[in-house]
């Protein structure tokens, strides 16, 4: 199973993705180093990207999951994938998904919610990471929350990393209809 953990800057992609793949014990990835170096300059900049910054980026991801795929190996990924087309582009590797091809991928997106106070907080905390508070708000503007249509659960990022792991373990299970311990999970 591929586990994409979604959500805003601040919400805790790659902390809960970390804790998620040793749980797992399967290949961690972050989006955030799939970006080409022009991305993280303009993010820098307090630049928004558009969808043309992204969907360069989204589809080298797509690349990566199935790698993962192929090879037969679980994985988590971190990435905003704040609109619905972006997770298209993830599962698909296409602009306009092919839904029959996407549905066929053992993907489980997790969406971290939380609240703009609690984001602002956390990405204040940060030290050395190259997207500014400032571009919050553009994010805020752009996410689509997943909808009953995709294969997404939504946890609180108000719940503890722990917490929140063993939600979504729990989920993955569910969906796998096996325990996540078996030797092949």
């Amino acid at each position: 199973m591929i586990v994409i953990v979604m959500g805003l800057c601040g919400c805790g992609k790659t902390t809960v993705g970390k804790a998620l793949a040793e749980k797992m014990r399967c290949e961690f990835a972050d989006a955030d180093d799939f970006h080409p170096e022009a991305n993280k300059v303009k993010m820098g900049q307090a630049i928004p990207l558009t969808d043309e910054d992204r969907i360069p980026w989204l589809i080298s991801i797509h690349h990566y999951i199935m790698r993962l795929f192929t090879e037969g190996n679980s994985g988590v990924v971190t990435c905003s994938a704040l609109k619905k087309m972006y997770r298209g582009i993830l599962t698909s590797g296409e602009v306009t998904p092919n839904k029959d091809y996407a549905e066929k991928l053992p993907v489980l997106f997790v969406y971290l919610k939380g609240d703009r106070d609690l984001l602002i907080q956390r990405m204040e905390g940060r030290l050395g990471h190259f997207m500014p508070v400032s571009l919050l708000d553009s994010q805020l503007a752009t996410l689509e929350e997943p909808d009953a249509s995709e294969k997404a659960v939504t946890v609180s990022i108000d719940n503890s990393v722990d917490d929140i792991v063993a939600m979504v373990v729990k989920e993955c299970e569910k969906t796998l209809g096996r325990s996540m311990n078996s030797e092949d999970s």
